[in-house]
């Protein structure tokens, strides 16, 4: 049996001030589902504190159509930022 991937990142040290961002639409976490179908990039709250920007890969299919836009609109926003990148692993 194969071993379980694992992937993890720290990225420190960014500064940015982004430009022409759109004003992303806000679910609630019962409706994540919902917030999926509907857009490619939201903010997702949890509690009436605690609110996250979400952004996510439509595929993992190697083309030119790379989210950026989608991740890019989520960078206006003050608190943390959530980036969902699909992952598939070949096993032989």
């Amino acid at each position: 049996m194969p071993k379980p991937l694992s992937i993890s990142a720290k990225i420190t040290g960014l500064k940015y001030k982004p430009l022409l961002v759109r004003e992303l639409s806000v679910f609630d976490i019962g409706k994540i589902a919902t917030a999926f179908d509907a857009a490619g990039s939201f903010l997702l709250d949890f509690s009436k504190e605690q609110r996250v920007a979400l952004s996510w890969w439509v595929s993992a299919k190697r083309t030119r159509t790379y989210p950026y836009a989608r991740v890019y609109d989520t960078l206006g926003f003050a608190g943390k930022k959530v980036t969902i990148i699909p992952v598939f692993k070949r096993v032989f």
